[in-house]
């Protein structure tokens, strides 16, 4: 699949769900598990890479280099986040045209000051709508061909109100933005608010974030509101957090990993999933 293939999902039924993932063995299991996309979390790099918050910490060549090693391995539909474009529009070409060269196949840039804060994070700051016009146009100018989508962000809701953020939102669209992502929408209201002025406009994209801003909420529920897109960038991250607590507390008790072990795969199951079989069956082909 391709950038295409995500743009004709987008415009569905159905409503496009993309997991988080932040390496390649979290893209493989989510592809494995039949999601037809995947959303490459800035934040969640942030948190197993460096074990940090969401503060704009990850660099562009962080971004990149885990997203060379993701799309060796799927061929899935990947929109990754570029935060800011790591600088002015400038960077947002280089940053675009990096990730397009390493997989890309959408590319979310916000609107927010740098350095950034994750989305539901309090005391956010955005910089003028114009210069994320312009770096919206940048980057569509430096993409390599339509098939690489543009998704524009928004941050303004906390800062600066919903009117405010859903009239940035109509700029970004007059720019050429191909997806609307309005972050942190805080009610059900405000989410009805988006919806009245965008729906079947432009594809919109909702984040579910487990504790945060927005009302959690199904697919089904969301592709019914009329989002195009929806994405659970940090439960991964949330769910694995939790399951290694839990593993590393019962080995220091019981000195042993056999208490959990129906919660693991064993090291034949480990290996036919990451295709140890195939590889080495491979190697075999070129051995003299």
């Amino acid at each position: 699949m391709s950038g295409s293939d995500l743009r004709a999902l987008l415009a569905g039924p159905p409503i496009v769900v993309a997991p988080g993932i932040y390496d390649a063995l979290t893209a493989l299991l989510a592809s494995h598990a039949g999601f037809k996309a995947l959303y490459l979390s800035g934040a969640s790099i942030a948190y197993t890479r460096f074990g940090r918050p969401d503060l704009g910490l990850v660099g562009m060549d962080e971004v990149a280099e885990t997203l060379m090693a993701i799309r060796e391995r799927v061929g899935t539909p990947i929109v990754v986040d570029a935060d800011t474009g790591f600088g002015n529009a400038l960077n947002v070409q280089r940053t675009v045209k990096r990730f397009a060269r390493a997989g890309a196949d959408a590319i979310q840039l916000e609107d927010q000051t740098f350095p950034k804060r994750c989305g539901h994070l309090d005391e956010k700051r955005v910089v003028p709508a114009a210069e994320m016009v312009g770096k919206i146009k940048a980057a569509l100018d430096a993409r390599p061909s339509a098939d690489v989508l543009v998704v524009a962000r928004t941050d303004a809701v906390g800062p600066e109100g919903l009117p405010a953020a859903l009239d940035r939102a109509e700029a970004y669209r007059d720019a050429g933005a191909d997806v609307l992502f309005i972050e942190a929408l805080r009610s059900d209201a405000e989410i009805a608010a988006a919806m009245r002025r965008f729906r079947d406009r432009i594809p919109l994209l909702a984040n579910m974030v487990e504790g945060g801003k927005t009302p959690m909420k199904s697919a089904a529920e969301l592709q019914a509101l009329g989002f195009s897109l929806a994405i659970f960038p940090g439960g991964t991250v949330r769910f694995l957090a939790r399951g290694l607590a839990d593993y590393y507390a019962s080995l220091a008790q019981h000195g042993t990993t056999a208490p959990m072990r129906d919660r693991m795969l064993d090291f034949d199951g480990l290996n036919a999933l990451i295709g140890t079989p195939e590889m080495l069956a491979l190697g075999k082909k070129y051995e003299g």
